[in-house]
């Protein structure tokens, strides 16, 4: 069964009676002979984080396979024809966002991989590459958490007797950061969650990560009451995400745009209002950097480590991506300033930027709210009020709105 190694049919016959027998074979029948022996899977690498996992199996000759998902728990199945896995244990360890890998004959003549999740989980590029100068073909799995709407479709969408992944484009799955015919979607992120409580009011001592999510509900309903709108929630209970998964999940549904909502805390108590920030590699004042430096830090109070990714300089067009994406960003932030002027309570100088890992997604615009300080109990009091709440989502909602028709009217 899984984790057993096959047997090559030549380890059962004397190599001298093989090669002489080979060698009496018509070379037709030997070409057909090697063509129905089983695959050779020799070596496997892994690598990736909790949002984004990558497979690579090197395989004798290419081959053929197919992708399925299956529910409780998350699963990813690539069958193979039959396969020897001649993989060392140590190159298939469950890392990344899978928590159990196992590989081995599943039935006559057929092979297979199981890749198990704790979250729901979709194929973003199943492809067979072969080695160049060589023989040998390696699969390549690029995998990554997706919400639970896209997990559903990706089971009601394949089918268990033609589902080729070569194919590529049949993938149920909806590729990282494309943006397919539908609704404006928007991801409503609520910061903190789980272990990361957040900022603390002084006063009512509401955490941060309730506030947050309450209002993100809030939001959503605002958004999804516009035309052609649909709003998703990165969490929709209490739980930690980490800042990697919460972009990941937005671009797991296609997202046009990306709004993280928090209500920090500062030592300065009679500081009040609400921010918005875009990213920016040089904060534009102390209060940023400091803001950026302590939400940055949701990860490490989950004990996982930030491994900076390299730089991709030479990637022409992601930096051009990067660029318009940006430019989105401000656009939608000003949109919100604009919207909040005379209606809510803003900061001095309300649209800053700073290094926010959350606003990283290169191909979705977004925009860190910070509602107000948790600190203060002016704003205290109104970020707990369920009736501030509804007025501001409605204001962000308009503010959506007309970034939409601004966008819209520039041909983006």
């Amino acid at each position: 069964m899984l984790r057993s190694l096959n047997h090559r049919f030549s380890r059962l016959v004397p190599g001298l009676f093989l090669a002489a027998l080979l060698f009496c074979m018509p070379a037709a029948a030997v070409a057909a002979s090697a063509d129905t022996s089983p695959l050779l899977a020799f070596a496997a690498r892994i690598a990736g984080d909790d949002a984004r996992t990558r497979l690579i199996i090197d395989f004798d000759r290419k081959p053929d396979f197919e992708v399925h998902y299956v529910a409780n728990p998350y699963r990813i199945l690539i069958d193979l024809p039959q396969t020897d896995f001649g993989i060392k244990a140590e190159e298939l360890e469950a890392r990344g966002i899978f928590t159990d890998i196992r590989y081995g004959a599943m039935a006559a003549g057929r092979s297979r991989i199981v890749l198990t999740a704790t979250r729901p989980v979709g194929v973003a590029l199943a492809e067979v590459q072969q080695e160049e100068g060589a023989s040998s073909h390696r699969l390549v799995i690029d995998a990554a958490i997706v919400t639970e709407t896209v997990f559903q479709a990706q089971m009601e969408k394949q089918s268990w007797k033609e589902v080729s992944a070569q194919a590529g484009s049949d993938l149920p799955v909806q590729l990282p950061g494309s943006k397919a015919d539908g609704p404006f979607v928007i991801a409503v992120d609520a910061g903190h969650g789980g272990i990361d409580n957040g900022a603390r009011g002084g006063v009512t001592k509401m955490e941060e990560k309730h506030v947050t999510l309450a209002f993100a509900k809030q939001l959503a309903e605002a958004l999804n009451a516009l035309p052609d709108t649909r709003a998703i929630l990165t969490r929709d209970k209490d739980e930690f995400l980490s800042l990697s998964q919460r972009v990941q999940l937005a671009r797991s549904e296609g997202a046009n745009l990306l709004i993280s909502i928090h209500a920090d805390t500062l030592r300065q108590k009679d500081i009040r209002g609400a921010t918005v920030y875009t990213i920016s590699d040089k904060a534009s004042d102390s209060l940023a950097a400091s803001l950026a430096e302590r939400e940055n830090l949701s990860d490490q109070i989950a004990g996982i480590a930030f491994v900076d990714e390299p730089a991709e300089v030479a990637d022409i067009l992601l930096d051009l991506t990067r660029r318009e994406t940006q430019a989105f960003s401000i656009n939608l932030a000003q949109s919100v300033v604009g919207k909040f002027k005379d209606q809510v309570l803003l900061i001095n100088n309300p649209h800053r930027h700073a290094g926010f890992r959350v606003l990283t997604a290169p191909d979705v615009p977004s925009i860190l709210l910070e509602l107000g300080f948790m600190s203060n109990k002016e704003d205290e009091k109104l970020l707990t009020d369920p009736e501030w709440q509804k007025k501001v989502a409605g204001l962000i909602a308009e503010a959506v709105k007309d970034y939409r028709t601004t966008v819209a009217s520039n041909g983006g």
